[in-house]
């Protein structure tokens, strides 16, 4: 299929062909027929595209803090990767689509989640309309699309999310019968705002620099001005309010500068309501707010449930009678509207193109006079789940490989690191295809898919590597294993005790096998230079460890801390120091005891201690803090014994008190993933032993879950005892199932 991409390190806007993304759980996937292209939006995209890096950082001051905070604390050469990577990642563009229905996802039913909410009230065939991009195909969760009314057309249908914009500022501005609103800015969202108005009993004055908007404004009913005639507009609004002032204002313009917010407060009267959909300077003066009272707003988006992982991923709806207009209910309404003839739209349409001749809108988007522009969609699309890319030929048995998840992980970390090892790379996956396309293109792989059980067909695939979401790690590690793939997943191996016992027997039966594959997790750190260096001068016997990590905060509305998907960051992400301490130690753990910050600190906490005790007699303090400065280094490792300190700073100094021959090493930032997938691939393709024992993984796995209970049970948990009940628990369960098939049989 194809999709309209803007790339933000070249500024080219491209159709790109990608895979067809794979609906999941609770989403919907429909062919799409219409797109509007919402142009102040998109020309803002684009003309970032196409700035230089000084005015890219210009337009993002807090971004240049962000980079000169990881240049102090990992240096410049990772920076400037880092920032070459993201700016090297696709931005898919467009959020106003419609089509029809072909597929709809079913619930989940791996091993020890639980599922997600179905979709009951679409069928296959119906017509919605969604926020997806400009794709031929697009898969979006439920609550992110709306049934399309029998008389409304494609064209008009696809208004609704934008619309759904200006109906969102309209509510929060809450206006009155009879009531005289201002609307700065006739665009297109302007001019659909107005008409919402007017059909709310208000008197609407609208202003804009565009002659040819304003005239549009006037025949839709209200009074329509433009200020390049030299009206003064704080004046006008206080000459037709009798020096009353406006009710409301509503900002649907888009200006660098603070004048727009001066005169929205300056027109408005005593405790008046100022609602802003659009982007303006907001360099509020106190004195005009202050004196008049007023209230000021910032419109989000669609309405209530946007950016809420809850209500837009996992299909929770908000009950109707303590919210009324969620985002879906906002966009059933703009149809409504359009069905009842209360809102027209196609009469702003300024263009439809076909999608083929997508660079008529985008070329000079800065000079464009269009109000709305449609993308018109071809019916036969082509909808394979993978793409050739490249043809190359592949022999098994030589490292082919295929990896799952196209994320920043894959593009940062992964890539560059197979990339001098002359790896085969044959497949790279992702669910939506963009990303997959994208970096296949980038990095040489033969094909880009969605539909990562294709490349489990394929025999010359040797090594799947696994970097999707966690909550998919543990399906998909079995699924790889009993494919007779051999299996690299990034941390952590799986979220749960119940995922953990089936990895561990399947992992046990197909290992056996003659040629049988090998489970790598990726704990990096114990192959990088300075953890090798540290072992070598530990030598025997026990030892104190303190690893300290400032992990930095992250959203809490990151999936992440999510229990379900992330496993929050102590499985997700500790887990890799505590492999660390127990490749240090030599080792394995036997208990553990958590204890975290606050008086009632949840399981998904990031700002926790980590007390390991060791079979050798070794301690182990893992401090992960999410809670510290940015400047201060983020991993920072100190091992004591035997009269003896090192401290390992950041991964980049080493410093030895005690030893002979040995005070103080630097070198350049090394977390050890080139050295593991070097490893890596040289046992796919030459066979051996796993670089990690299949024991310590499971004892580190079997620790991160330990912590969490500790945390839970307030006390220090026997690791080694909770997996034994947990196997004779599992075991009890399988006797109770076979017991009842034996009877249903009988």
């Amino acid at each position: 299929m194809r999709q309209i991409i803007q790339n933000l390190k070249t500024g080219e806007t491209a159709l790109e062909e990608v895979p067809a993304p794979q609906v999941k759980a609770g989403q919907i996937q429909i062919q799409t027929s219409r797109s509007l292209v919402s142009l102040g939006t998109e020309r803002m995209l684009v003309e970032f595209g196409h700035a230089n890096l000084i005015q890219k950082a210009r337009q993002q001051p807090e971004k240049v803090k962000q980079v000169l905070d990881k240049v102090r604390s990992d240096g410049l050469m990772p920076t400037i990767n880092a920032v070459r990577n993201k700016l090297g990642q696709p931005l898919p563009l467009g959020y106003c689509n419609v089509g029809k229905v072909t597929e709809i996802g079913g619930q989940r039913s791996e091993v020890g989640k639980r599922q997600r909410s179905g979709v009951s009230s679409l069928r296959v065939g119906d017509r919605v309309v969604s926020n997806g991009p400009h794709a031929e195909i697009v898969c979006v969760p439920k609550n992110l699309c709306a049934k399309i009314p029998a008389s409304v057309s494609d064209d008009a249908a696809a208004f609704t999310t934008i619309g759904a914009v200006g109906l969102q500022g309209v509510r929060l501005l809450n206006p009155v019968f009879g009531e005289t609103v201002v609307v700065i800015g006739l665009g297109l969202i302007g001019l659909i705002t107005v008409q919402i108005l007017r059909a709310n009993g208000c008197r609407v004055i609208g202003f804009d620099y565009d002659q040819t908007k304003v005239n549009i404004a006037g025949k839709l009913g209200i009074i329509a001005v433009n200020p390049a005639g030299g009206t003064d507009q704080v004046r006008f609004v206080e000459e037709q309010t009798g020096g009353t002032g406006a009710d409301a204002v509503l900002i649907t313009a888009s200006a660098k500068g603070n004048e727009i917010i001066s005169q929205s407060a300056r027109m408005s009267r005593k405790r008046g309501r100022i609602v802003l959909i659009g982007v303006v300077g907001l360099d509020i003066s106190r004195a005009e707010f202050y004196e008049k009272e007023l209230s000021f707003q910032v419109s989000c988006s669609y309405g209530p449930g946007r950016y809420d992982d809850n209500y837009e991923q996992k299909g929770q709806d908000y009950p109707i009678a303590f919210v009324r207009w969620t985002e879906k209910r906002n966009f059933e309404a703009i149809l409504s509207a359009i069905e009842s003839g209360q809102l027209d739209v196609e009469s702003l349409i300024t263009e439809r193109v076909p999608l083929a001749e997508y660079s008529r809108i985008y070329k000079n988007m800065s000079g464009s006079s269009s109000i709305a522009s449609l993308l018109v969609y071809e019916d036969n699309v082509d909808t394979s789940s993978v793409i050739t890319v490249t043809k190359r030929s592949f022999t098994k048995g030589k490292g082919v490989i295929g990896i799952v998840g196209a994320g920043n992980f894959t593009s940062a970390t992964l890539l560059p690191a197979l990339k001098p090892l002359d790896a085969q790379l044959k497949y790279i996956v992702s669910a939506g295809g963009l990303s997959a396309g994208n970096l296949a293109r980038r990095a040489g792989f033969a094909f880009a898919a969605t539909d990562y059980r294709q490349v489990l067909k394929d025999d010359e695939v040797d090594l799947m590597i696994i970097t999707t979401k966690h909550d998919l790690h543990a399906s998909m590690v079995i699924e790889s294993l009993e494919a007779g793939k051999s299996v690299f997943v990034e941390k952590p191996l799986c979220l749960n005790q119940e995922e953990l016992l089936r990895i561990d027997e399947v992992y046990k039966r197909v290992s056996a096998q003659p040629d049988g594959p090998v489970l790598t997790v990726g704990f990096n750190r114990r192959f990088a230079p300075f953890a090798r260096k540290m072992k070598t001068l530990i030598g025997m016997g026990a030892v104190n460890i303190v690893a300290t990590m400032n992990a930095g905060e992250i959203s809490a509305n990151s999936w992440v801390h999510d229990i379900d998907v992330g496993g929050g960051r102590i499985v997700g992400e500790a887990c890799h120091f505590i492999d660390l301490c127990s490749y240090l130690t030599g080792s394995r753990v036997i208990s553990v005891c958590m204890n975290a910050m606050g008086t009632s600190p949840e399981e998904n906490t990031d700002n926790a201690s980590i007390l390991l005790r060791y079979e050798n007699g070794s301690n182990a303090v893992i401090n992960y803090f999410a809670n510290g400065n940015k400047a201060y280094s983020k991993e920072r490792i100190e091992v004591h014994s035997q009269g003896r300190s090192l401290v390992m700073d950041n991964w980049r100094t080493l410093t030895g008190f005690g030893f002979k021959g040995f005070s103080r090493l630097k070198k350049k930032q090394d977390k050890g993933h080139s050295e593991q997938f070097r490893l890596l691939i040289e046992r796919i393709k030459n066979g051996g032993q796993a670089l990690i024992p299949f024991e310590e993984i499971i004892n580190t796995t079997r620790a991160s879950f330990g912590a969490i209970e500790s945390l839970r049970e307030g006390r220090w948990v026997e690791v080694e005892d909770r997996c034994q009940k947990s196997e004779v628990r599992s075991q009890r369960t399988k006797e109770k199932k076979d017991k009842l098939a034996a009877d249903k049989r009988r």
